[in-house]
């Protein structure tokens, strides 16, 4: 019986490797799109606008740049355009969110509401060191310009 699980655990752990570009993908494209609501919610009014209502301009320090990252910055990441310093960027957003606007006022994220930034941080710094996945427009940008066709992803 051991040997049946062994089997079966093994056989499960190769078709994951082999979905693991497209997972990536998924993920990438829900954080990023999660990612960009948030943002245009901000700028725009739309989905419930603004915590606490409304819109925030642009240029204001820290909310219309943050809203700004955050659109942009999930935009670029849902499409898997500039992936990684995309990423980078909304990850550092994310932590300057966390320390700046929750960490003030308790320790931990469940008692500061700060559970979302802690989370897009995480979630997009993962994403600067996995990469886009499949199905990104970083991939196809670097086969056009290198002039081949894409690979067929490879299992890590």
């Amino acid at each position: 019986m051991p040997s049946a699980i062994s089997t079966a655990v093994s056989s499960l752990g190769r078709q994951a490797d082999l979905a693991r570009p497209y997972a990536l993908a998924l993920f990438r494209a829900v954080v990023g799109l999660l990612f960009a609501c948030h943002g245009a919610a901000s700028l725009f009014g739309v989905l419930g606008g603004a915590p606490g209502g409304g819109t925030v301009s642009a240029g204001s320090w820290p909310d219309g740049y943050a809203a700004v990252i955050e659109l942009v910055g999930g935009v670029l990441v849902l499409a898997g355009l500039l992936t990684r310093p995309a990423a980078f960027v909304a990850s550092g957003a994310m932590a300057f969110a966390y320390f700046h606007v929750h960490q003030p006022h308790a320790l931990w994220p469940i008692q500061n509401g700060g559970e979302p930034s802690v989370m897009f941080c995480w979630a997009f710094l993962l994403l600067v060191f996995t990469g886009p996945g499949a199905l990104a427009l970083d991939s196809a940008l670097i086969t056009r310009r290198r002039g081949t066709e894409p690979a067929a992803p490879v299992p890590a």
